[in-house]
């Protein structure tokens, strides 16, 4: 599967400021979440979470020939298991979750169940995060902008707030397209941001630039 920018931004705007010790990226795909928080960070833990074979098999791998291979792990499980079994909590949850909820479904069962939420329930996927978050831990997520308000409310209900919020735009004249929400146990006041990628197609802007530059080979 594809490297998508929604993956990219969330693993180069989530904060790090807590010194997270483990990590767990939930709907870890080929891992490049994972990644990204390993070359980021000091965390002597990250654990990945992929439910599709194929791609877990490629997130080992990926994983295995990384320079942080040493606190890399991918589980094969759906999050239902992965929550029920492990009674350890995470300073840091990271997620870009399917979130496709249109009707219709394409001929390819795989990118079918990477796409479309019913693999992973916005409710379902809150609920596991408020067991397996630490207290003063943080979740990160990027989600569809027109969930926004619903997702927030969802997570307020089992006492998870959001802290802070990024809007992203294609470009200076669409719509916001994405929300990348941080959410903790602790009810602060919200800060808002806005993040446009391009000026025109293929012209990035420098926010976008100084965001994503060091996981880039060419930007």
């Amino acid at each position: 599967m594809k490297i998508g920018t929604d993956g990219v931004l969330l693993g180069a705007w989530s904060s790090l400021k807590n010194n997270p010790f483990s990590v767990l990226d939930i709907g870890s795909g080929t891992g490049v979440l994972s990644l990204m928080l390993a070359q980021r960070s000091h965390a002597e833990l990250i654990d990945a979470l992929e439910i599709d074979e194929n791609a877990y098999e490629q997130c080992v791998d990926n994983f295995e020939q990384s320079p942080w291979s040493d606190r890399l792990f991918c589980y094969h499980a759906s999050l239902e298991e992965f929550a029920e079994e492990i009674d350890d909590t995470y300073d840091l949850i990271i997620s870009n979750p399917p979130f496709y909820s249109e009707d219709y479904k394409t001929k390819n069962d795989q990118r079918d169940l990477a796409r479309f939420n019913d693999a992973m329930p916005f409710n379902h996927l809150i609920e596991s995060v408020a067991k397996l978050l630490s207290k003063d831990g943080t979740f990160n997520v990027v989600i569809p902008f027109k969930e926004e308000d619903n997702f927030v409310d969802l997570a307020s209900k089992i006492n998870l707030f959001a802290n802070r919020i990024l809007h992203v735009k294609g470009n200076p004249n669409t719509e916001i397209k994405r929300s990348l929400i941080e959410f903790s146990f602790q009810e602060k006041k919200l800060e808002v941001s806005e993040l446009i990628i391009e000026t025109s197609r293929h012209e990035y802007t420098l926010d976008y630039i100084n965001l994503t530059k060091a996981f880039y080979l060419k930007m």
